[in-house]
């Protein structure tokens, strides 16, 4: 699907007053393209407030160095936010990834605009503007930028630069192409630094999070002649090691990392109760397919799901399908 950018066009330059949003357990590109998208409408003048359902992670913050991503309930009331001319929501189109925003999206009366890179979507009532060939969602907030003639500032390159890297495993992933370096050089051109959003982002770690990918590692159990992978994190781990649960961001990769390794599958349990389950692939089976037999979504080669239940009972559901998938 490419975006119909002229329209896009039109919808901004029509409005005055956005709100941004994005899923719940904001990685970087979700907090990135917001942060990027913010800059590029206050370069036309706009009024733009950004929140979403959950805090940003810790280990995130270093990305908006001036918080102007705010938390619902925490920082301001819903009632503070449904007078607005547009209602944008970034990285996502499923309800159950929104969380609290849903009660926004259902109680506003502003239009809805959804700029995303995922396969499928749900009915937000929402005008879809989605890529779904494009590696993030940071990608097309440059493209919407060069469409709407705003030319890019550190302030907008930085968090655009990460929503970019991360999502493409620092562009090792296959989703990377020719055109997505060609991204990346105008965002550095434009002010992003490398170096310094690497060590950032990975060069940061805490005693806990080190702890928690060790016992991550320790669990891991392998199946099928080595070709699936799996592993666990339960909610008394981070109160033994003092991680918190945005240190099992990427920690699926350390599987996926073993040689031989086609499947991988991380089962991290929620403070709430329930399992976030990821998945990465890199062979035949889609990530998003099998995801779906679970409410999930996401990619072909990386995608993730939630499920209730003991953690026995979640990873024999989960492991099944796979398995079955595989074989």
């Amino acid at each position: 699907m490419t975006p119909d950018w002229p329209r896009f066009v039109d919808l901004i330059q029509s409005s005055q007053r956005f709100l941004l949003t994005s899923h719940i357990r904001p990685d970087c590109d979700a907090l990135g393209s917001e942060l990027g998208m913010r800059g590029v409408l206050e370069a036309l003048g706009k009024e733009v407030i950004i929140v979403n359902g959950h805090p940003t992670p810790p280990n995130l913050a270093f990305i908006d160095p001036q918080q102007h991503i705010k938390e619902l309930g925490q920082d301001v009331p819903i009632d503070a936010l449904l007078d607005m001319d547009v209602m944008m929501v970034l990285d996502t189109s499923a309800w159950a990834q929104l969380g609290p925003m849903g009660d926004v999206i259902r109680a506003t009366k502003a239009k809805k605009i959804v700029v995303d890179h995922h396969v499928g979507e749900d009915d937000l009532g929402a005008e879809l503007f989605k890529n779904t060939t494009a590696e993030a969602t940071g990608r097309m907030v440059v493209e919407a930028a060069e469409h709407l003639g705003v030319t890019l500032t550190p302030e907008i390159a930085m968090p655009i630069f990460a929503a970019i890297a991360t999502d493409t495993g620092w562009f090792r992933f296959a989703s990377t192409t020719s055109e997505t370096y060609r991204i990346i050089a105008k965002v550095v051109d434009a002010g992003a630094s490398p170096t310094e959003i690497y060590r950032a982002l990975y060069e940061q770690d805490t005693a806990g999070r080190v702890r928690l990918r060790g016992l991550i590692l320790s669990r891991i159990e392998s199946e099928l002649n080595g070709r699936l992978q799996h592993t666990y994190v339960t909610k008394e781990d981070f109160e033994q090691t003092g991680a918190l649960q945005s240190d099992t961001e990427d920690a699926i990769n350390l599987a996926l990392a073993i040689s031989g390794t086609e499947f991988a599958i991380i089962f991290v349990e929620q403070e709430a109760g329930g399992f976030k389950i990821s998945f990465r692939s890199r062979c035949a089976i889609e990530c998003n397919a099998i995801a779906a037999n679970f409410h999930g979504g996401g990619h072909k080669a990386a995608a993730g799901a939630f499920l209730d239940g003991a953690l026995d009972d979640v990873r024999k559901q989960v492991l099944d399908v796979v398995r079955s998938a595989m074989r």
